[in-house]
C-alpha cells in the first residue's frame, strides 16, 4: 500500500480540491498519512494568488525536498498541485527539477493513477519533472465526486461554482481557473443532505464568486428573460431555499458573494430562511470611484453604498465582512480618505485589508504609479488601526446578550457572525460539547473576540 502525505495550502476552495485527491486516494486503495518522513509521496497543494503566497508554496516544495534527502528518502515522490501549478505550468519544470510530476485542476481525480505510474517508471533522479497540467481547466465536483473531508466532524465547505468571468484588474484567478462554472442545484441538495446526514452543523457555500451561481446558464434556458433586477441571484435564491428546507438544525453560510450581482430578491430570501446565517461576505476591494474603475470591479461606489444600506435594513441584525487593497496603483490619499470614511460610517462587523501586490500576468501590474512598498504598509497599518477599532466597539455591544454558538473546540466557540479560520472567536465554558450548538451570555471582550459563560 502507498502512502501518501498531502500539504494543502490557500484558500477553503483549494482545501475542497485536497480533499478530493484525499478521496480518490483512498478509493484507489493508497493510504494518507499526517508524516511526510514515513510517506512514499509528498503532495504539496500549492496557492498562488499573491506573491506571498507563492512564496510559501515554494518554501514548502523546497523544505520537502531538503527533507527526502536528510531522511534518505531517494525513492519518495515529490508532486506539486494546485494554482501554482496551474499558473506557471510551463516554467515551474525548469524552475524545480526537484519535483517528479506537476497536476493542475483538471487531475484531482486522476491524482492515483498518475502516482502508479511515477513508480511504474524507472526513473533516475536527473530525470525532468513530469507535468500533467491542461490549459484552461474545465472541473467540477459533483455530489458523488468522492471526496474525504479535511474539516472538524461540524463544518463543511460546499464548492457550489469553479471558475470566474470577472474582469478585476488586479487578480489571476481567472486565468489559473477558467471560466465560471456552476453545479445545479440538484447536486448541491444532494451533498447537502448526506453532509447534515453525517453530522454537519455548518455548511459553507463557496466558490470565486457565489452570486453569479447559474447565471453561466442562463443562455441555455428556453424563453423569455426576466427583469435584470429579478433575475440577478435567482438561481442562488433557488439554492438556499431548498438548502434551507433540509431537515435538520444547521447554518448555511454565504461567502465569496459579489456587489455587483445582489439583488433584492436574494436579500429577501435570506431574511426568510432562519437557517442562513445572518452573515455576508462581500469583498468590496475599494469604495472610490476612481480606483473601482481602475479595478474594473463592475460596480460604483453609488452602488455599494446602497447595497450595505438595503443589505441591513432588509436583514436585521446581520453581520457584514469585506475585504479591501489599499496601494493599488495611482491610489492617492484622497481615495484612503474617502475609504476610511466608508468605513467609519457602514461600521463593517468584519474587515480584512490587503496589500496590494503587483501579479504578473495582470493587467494591473502594467500599470504606470506604482504605490512604493513603503507607502502601501502606511496606508495598510492606517485601515485596520481604524477598523480595530471599529471591530472593538461592536464587540462591546454584544455585552449582555445571549449569543446562539457553534462550539469549535473545548472553550472556544464562533457565533453567527465569525466564519471559520478567517474571523473571532468566543471563550466559552470548557463543559460545552464539541460541534454542537450552544446557548451563552457574552460578559466580556477583547477587540475581535468574546467571552461568554453559559
Amino acid at each position: 500500500m502507498l502512502k501518501v502525505s498531502l500539504i494543502s495550502l490557500g484558500c477553503a476552495k483549494n482545501l475542497v480540491d485536497a480533499e478530493i485527491m484525499v478521496g480518490h486516494l483512498h478509493q484507489a486503495g493508497m493510504a494518507v498519512v499526517p508524516d511526510a518522513t514515513s510517506a512514499d509521496v509528498v503532495i504539496v497543494n500549492t496557492c498562488s494568488f499573491i506573491d506571498s503566497s507563492k512564496e510559501e508554496s515554494i518554501s514548502h516544495i523546497l523544505e520537502a525536498h531538503r527533507h527526502r534527502g536528510l531522511k534518505k528518502l531517494l525513492g519518495q515522490k515529490l508532486i506539486v498541485a494546485g494554482c501554482m501549478a496551474q499558473r506557471f505550468a510551463k516554467d515551474l519544470p525548469d524552475a524545480l527539477p526537484e519535483v517528479d510530476a506537476f497536476i493542475g485542476l483538471d487531475q484531482l481525480t486522476t491524482v492515483a493513477p498518475i502516482i502508479e505510474g511515477l513508480f511504474a517508471q524507472e526513473r533516475g533522479r536527473d530525470a525532468a519533472p513530469e507535468s500533467f497540467v491542461t490549459p484552461r481547466p474545465t472541473f467540477i465536483p459533483d455530489f458523488d465526486t468522492p471526496r474525504f473531508r479535511l474539516t472538524p466532524r461540524h463544518l463543511a465547505y460546499v464548492k457550489i461554482a469553479e471558475g470566474c468571468n470577472h474582469p478585476c484588474t488586479f487578480c489571476i484567478i481567472p486565468q489559473i481557473r477558467g471560466r465560471h462554472r456552476s453545479r445545479t442545484v440538484a447536486s448541491v441538495v444532494a451533498e447537502a443532505r448526506q453532509l447534515v446526514a453525517e453530522g454537519v452543523r455548518e455548511l459553507n457555500l463557496i466558490s470565486q464568486d457565489t452570486t453569479y451561481f447559474g447565471m453561466d446558464t442562463w443562455a441555455e434556458r428556453p424563453g423569455p428573460r426576466t427583469a435584470v433586477d429579478s433575475a440577478r441571484g435567482a438561481a442562488l435564491t433557488t439554492l438556499l431555499r431548498e438548502l434551507n428546507a433540509i431537515p435538520g438544525d444547521f447554518w448555511i453560510r454565504l461567502l465569496y458573494t459579489h456587489p455587483a450581482h445582489w439583488s433584492d430578491e436574494l436579500i429577501k430570501t435570506i431574511a426568510e430562511c432562519p437557517k442562513i446565517a445572518r452573515y455576508v461576505d462581500m469583498p468590496l476591494q475599494h469604495i472610490s470611484d476612481r480606483m473601482l474603475t481602475a479595478m474594473q470591479r463592475e460596480t460604483s461606489s453609488a452602488h455599494i453604498r446602497g447595497l450595505v444600506q438595503r443589505i441591513r435594513a432588509g436583514v436585521p441584525g446581520i453581520a457584514l465582512r469585506t475585504t479591501f487593497i489599499v496601494g493599488f496603483p495611482s491610489e492617492t490619499e484622497a481615495d484612503v480618505d474617502e475609504l476610511c470614511e466608508f468605513i467609519q460610517t457602514a461600521r463593517f462587523e468584519r474587515l480584512g485589508v490587503f496589500r496590494y501586490s503587483q501579479e504578473e500576468g495582470t493587467r494591473a501590474a502594467k500599470l504606470s504609479q506604482q504605490v512604493p512598498t513603503k507607502e502601501k504598509e502606511r496606508r495598510w497599518h492606517r485601515v485596520m488601526a481604524l477598523q480595530k477599532s471599529i471591530a472593538a466597539e461592536v464587540s462591546r455591544e454584544q455585552l449582555g446578550r445571549r449569543l446562539r454558538v457553534l462550539v469549535e473546540t473545548p472553550g472556544l466557540a464562533r457565533g453567527e457572525a465569525d466564519a471559520p479560520d478567517i474571523d473571532g472567536r468566543v471563550q466559552v465554558p470548557a463543559t460545552l460539547t464539541v460541534g454542537e450548538f450552544a446557548e451563552v451570555m457574552v460578559r466580556d471582550s477583547q477587540d475581535y473576540d468574546l467571552v461568554a459563560t453559559a
